[in-house]
């Protein structure tokens, strides 16, 4: 059977395809409110006006501790011709909440009371009627409208409706969705245990972070068994779906256009396409249509084109069915570390780190592959790049959604430079104990740490680079490239640096002269990183042509990323660190023992940020666990060394 392809013929700006999908919302049938206890009422929206029952006070109350008294009967009184009271006639001891007697209207606070003889009282101050007294339906008044429809409530809310007499609340019925993952390369991640997972297949995620999301907007959603890339099979879920009480369709994957992407023929078999592919990225692919009057989504595969497809189209769908607004994201002015490209005629949502350099917010884009799922849970914000734009210029003001709170993104600790795993160890001690406080960490390579603080855009650098003139650490580079920019550095680790192999050495690696076997396929770090320094050092002190290394072009920036690359075969041998290895249980080869320091700028090292780095750094827990890595000496750990 010949698989036809799909085509973008017609994709939709982001903005008609929101359009379309509200225009869909507002053909949707409305549904009969749910009355629910109050207190379970909490996050739900009212789906019509609630209005008090009784009254809040239900009588005068005292407001405080004294005693009640008709108002008018103090009138006159001063220090001078002060004024006697008879207790139980004219005054009445009260205390905070108590109901006012009969025929009293005020209260003297207790302080304001002399006694004389045990049934007598003198005041020197007269009170105005109502004075220090709670009157009735002061807070809530019996009838009166405690909130209308679309209300969202909340645990404030709460004790307004009980305070008001109101024990059940009519809310609207929770949009309901039914998610349907499909893709014969899926794993149930519940059943299938990680030792048995082929290559090649994917655990299947997406069903339940699209589940919780639908959740935290409001709606709910029930989960589909996972069905494999059968049309029929898929076509038959749909249409049940759209016959039950659900009020909208998610197809997880087989968006794309791809021979066995099969939702927008399911869509168009049983209903009508509005849309195939947006003009934005991550989240090109995504479907949109209706069956039998409901919507019908087919959402990526990837998990960021998901999410975005998801925050885009569907949360607004649930929102509008609970007469919500949209949630708004806070928004700042920030600073890119440097140029982020992009393609004209796609709206982007970029990725970036933000941490506050000076008085300035900075911008660090993260990895942008629709796959990459950390690129969402390690993200600060989110810079939009309109269709019309190739990109945003290196320091450029750009307005960025934020995903943590400013105070928050505030108090981060920016490190640039060079990727070390002892980082992700300090960056979890931080926040253990020091909560308000992170660290984030970009990977550009030693030189790229170094040149960022020249630019200011980052409070420390990673680093270490190798002067191969006289064996030392970085203080040579520092010297040479920022002669004008005060820093101080310390020691973070000295660490095993070598050769990373698959178990066993099939290859029987022995040095660096084997990386030029035409059998050999060699992973390199990026240009300007210290271990990519560290190895033109060693090829040109044995003489050797990098031109004949197979591999030597291809390049990562982390040494995970390397050790990641031997693991699964893209190559048979890395530079990198003996800790990477060693969590990934390959082989290694040490090559040298190197200092790898954290470049501080001057101008920030006695700030409230440094000093609790530097605490940690200096801490024996964080020294424990680094040494636990392996291949790490923390015996200079912490020295201020320049």
């Amino acid at each position: 059977m010949r698989k036809d392809r799909n085509i973008y013929l017609q994709m939709k700006s982001l903005e008609e395809a929101r359009n379309i999908v509200l225009t869909m919302l507002s053909e949707a049938p409305s549904k009969p409110c749910e009355w629910v206890d109050a207190p379970d009422a909490v996050g739900r929206v009212l789906g019509e006006p609630v209005f008090a029952g009784i009254s809040s006070p239900d009588a005068h109350l005292a407001a405080m501790d004294g005693v009640a008294v008709e108002a008018e009967k103090t009138y006159g009184a001063s220090e001078t011709a002060p004024k006697t009271l008879v207790v139980g006639k004219d005054a009445f001891y009260v205390n905070t909440g108590h109901v006012l007697p009969p025929q009293t209207n005020a209260v003297i606070m207790i302080e304001k009371v002399r006694e004389v003889e045990q049934d007598r009282i003198v005041i020197e101050a007269p009170v105005f009627p109502f004075q220090h007294v709670r009157k009735v339906g002061e807070d809530i008044v019996a009838t009166e409208l405690l909130f209308p429809q679309n209300h969202k409530i909340t645990p404030y809310c709460l004790g307004a409706l009980l305070t008001g007499g109101v024990f059940k609340v009519p809310v609207k019925p929770r949009p309901k969705g039914l998610i349907i993952p499909t893709g014969s390369e899926l794993v149930d991640w519940r059943r299938v245990p990680l030792h048995a997972v082929q290559p090649g297949q994917v655990l299947e995620t997406n069903s339940f972070v699209l589940g919780k999301l639908m959740e935290d907007s409001g709606g709910a959603f029930v989960r589909h068994e996972m069905l494999k890339d059968d049309v029929d099979a898929i076509r038959r879920a749909v249409a049940e779906g759209v016959r039950g009480d659900f009020d909208f369709i998610l197809i997880g994957g087989g968006s794309s256009a791809g021979s066995q992407d099969y939702s927008k023929k399911v869509i168009a078999d049983l209903g009508e396409v509005l849309v195939h592919g947006v003009t934005l990225m991550p989240g090109k692919p995504v479907v949109i249509g209706r069956v039998r009057g409901k919507p019908v989504f087919g959402v990526p595969g990837y998990p960021v084109s998901a999410i975005i497809a998801f925050e885009e189209f569907i949360r607004p769908f649930i929102c509008g069915l609970l007469g919500q607004e949209e949630p708004r994201r806070q928004k700042a002015l920030v600073k890119p570390t440097r140029k982020i490209p992009s393609k004209l005629g796609l709206e982007e949502f970029v990725r970036v780190k933000i941490g506050k350099v000076g008085e300035t917010l900075v911008a660090t884009a993260l990895p942008r592959g629709a796959g990459c799922i950390t690129s969402l849970t390690e993200a600060d914000g989110i810079i939009r790049i309109p269709t019309h734009r190739e990109g945003v210029m290196e320091q450029e003001p750009v307005e960025a959604e934020l995903l943590r709170p400013l105070f928050s993104v505030e108090k981060t600790i920016v490190a640039v430079g060079s990727h070390d795993n002892t980082l992700d160890v300090l960056a979890d001690e931080i926040k253990a104990r020091h909560g308000a406080y992170s660290l984030s960490s970009s990977h550009v390579g030693s030189m790229g740490g170094l040149m960022a603080l020249k630019r200011r855009v980052c409070h420390l650098a990673g680093c270490h680079l190798l002067d191969p003139e006289d064996g030392t650490y970085n203080l040579s580079y520092i010297r040479r490239f920022l002669p004008d920019t005060p820093v101080k550095g310390v020691q973070l680790v000295l660490r095993d640096q070598g050769f990373i192999l698959p178990r066993g050495n099939p290859k029987k690696i022995n040095g660096i002269e084997d990386l030029t076997r035409e059998d050999v396929t060699f992973i390199n770090r990026q240009s300007g990183s210290g271990t990519r320094i560290l190895l033109d050092y060693r090829l040109k002190e044995k003489g050797i042509d990098p031109g004949r290394i197979n591999g030597y072009a291809t390049e990562e920036y982390t040494h995970m990323a390397v050790a990641v690359a031997v693991q699964s075969g893209v190559a048979d041998v890395g530079l990198g660190i003996f800790s990477a290895a060693k969590a990934l249980n390959l082989d290694f080869i040490p090559v040298v023992t190197e200092q790898y320091d954290l470049v501080i700028a001057e101008e920030y090292f006695d700030s409230d940020k440094i000093r609790v780095l530097l605490e940690i750094i200096a801490s024996p827990a964080f020294k424990k666990r680094v040494e636990a890595l392996g291949g790490y000496s923390t015996k200079h750990t912490g020295e201020v060394l320049w």
